[in-house]
């Protein structure tokens, strides 16, 4: 018998089944659940099986984050709902309103660890494999499912791996290295896969930086995306030791359906769009095309070290007028402590509007919505058409501090004559 994956390992042990290997559709057992506005179709669906409480509360992760705060009478009368159902069910793990996205506090708030199975209402739950958890979205229907029984199945995905090495050049970030990434395998080239991340590179970037390489993973059309558990998730949390360390790192000889190779090095600022994700290049292929507003945000690119970067290429310049600069912290710790350190203040100096912590405009409800015919530059995962706003608008998306410069100039530019210094 070959080795096996790390997700094949994960999946395996949320089964009991340890011989489980890609293709098998087994029944699993989730670690933690989480949805976010859903909740209220979640809880929907969970009434008609006529049942009181969930399996597990404690298992249990709500957050309020894709309308907050509340942007219509109906979404305010959802979030009343969905706090009351928390309270009746004994949901403790809730975050209401201005507590940010749920994806960067289920890593913030160390609510999950290495080797655990993670579900969410929400396609972005990949996310989580930025500390070696198998990450994985469901429908509210299914969550209502797994909130009365526990466990749910899956098919056991078949894995490609991507191995980066190098270093990244002066204003190249994790990002770019995603949208490259995406450029090569395609917006379905990852269906029902696993994306599992190795390389020399990932010991350069933060738990931020593999959270970035996860969450974008879903654009590719993936299941889950996992960057094995090691010594930067050690150093980041001590204290949240894995279930069992070998279910963090393939075996040496693992099968994948698929190997890429990435040469950190040889790879620019990249943007993306308009319309689909794998329309990327250069930044210098986009320098022409114009822009009305950008933004920088999200549960890609809204932690602290991206508004870090924003603030050092903002820093001493102004937006251009005809240009709106949107920031969004991805949680109010990241607002905190940039704040503190005096990041927020570089960016409304510039000209940047602060929003609160959450999704903002990314999903085109409220905070940002592009009229019909404008043109945004962001860092979010998403430039399909309506995705901000007006299916007439268009999207592109980029690393954030080649949103920020873009900003300084009004028109898509390359971040690397305004950082003048690394991150």
């Amino acid at each position: 018998m070959t080795g096996k994956t790390v997700a094949e390992k994960i999946l395996g042990r949320a089964a009991g089944d340890i011989d489980s290997k890609a293709g098998d559709v087994i029944e699993v057992f989730p670690d933690v659940v989480m949805s976010h506005e859903n909740t209220f179709l979640v809880n929907k669906a969970f009434e008609e099986l006529d049942l009181e409480k969930p399996w597990a509360p404690e298992k249990i992760v709500v957050v309020l984050d894709h309308r907050s705060p509340a942007n219509t009478v109906q979404t305010a009368n959802a979030h009343a709902r969905i706090r009351e159902i928390v309270r009746r069910m004994g949901i403790g793990r809730f975050y209401d309103v201005g507590e940010g996205i749920c994806h960067q506090l289920l890593v913030e708030k160390k609510l999950v660890t290495p080797g655990q199975l993670v579900l969410g209402a929400d396609s972005h739950t990949t996310t989580a494999g930025a500390v070696g958890a198998f990450g994985a979205g469901i429908g509210a229907t299914e969550m209502a499912v797994v909130w009365a029984t526990g466990k749910t199945w899956l098919r056991v995905p078949e894995t490609i791996k991507v191995t980066i090495t190098g270093h990244l050049e002066k204003a190249v970030f994790p990002k770019d290295i995603a949208l490259y990434l995406a450029s090569k395998i395609g917006s379905s080239g990852a269906n029902y896969k696993c994306i599992e991340f190795g390389g020399i590179f990932l010991f350069d970037i933060s738990i931020s930086g593999r959270m970035v390489l996860c969450n974008m993973a879903a654009e590719m059309g993936a299941k889950a995306a996992i960057v094995p558990a090691d010594s930067t998730f050690g150093a980041w949390s001590p204290e949240c030791p894995s279930k069992d360390s070998s279910l963090c790192t393939p075996d040496s000889d693992a099968s994948y359906c698929k190997a890429i190779e990435i040469a950190a090095e040889d790879i620019p600022p990249i943007v993306s769009g308009p319309g689909s994700v794998e329309l990327g290049g250069s930044v210098e292929d986009f320098a022409a095309i114009e822009i009305d507003q950008a933004f920088i945000g999200t549960c890609t690119n809204g932690r602290l070290e991206d508004l870090i970067a924003a603030s050092w290429v903002l820093k001493g310049n102004k937006v251009v007028e005809g240009t709106r600069l949107l920031v969004a912290p991805a949680s109010k710790t990241v607002l905190t402590d940039a704040l503190s350190m005096g990041v927020i203040q570089t960016i409304q100096e510039a000209g940047g509007t602060i929003l609160p912590p959450g999704c903002g405009p990314c999903l085109g409800a409220h905070e940002g919505v592009l009229a019909p015919g404008e043109t945004c530059i962001s860092s979010g995962n998403r430039n399909f058409k309506g995705r901000m706003g007006s299916e007439d608008a268009s999207i592109y998306l980029a690393s954030p501090a080649t949103v920020a410069a873009s900003a300084i100039k009004g028109r898509i530019e390359d971040p690397r004559r305004w950082l003048k210094v690394d991150l």
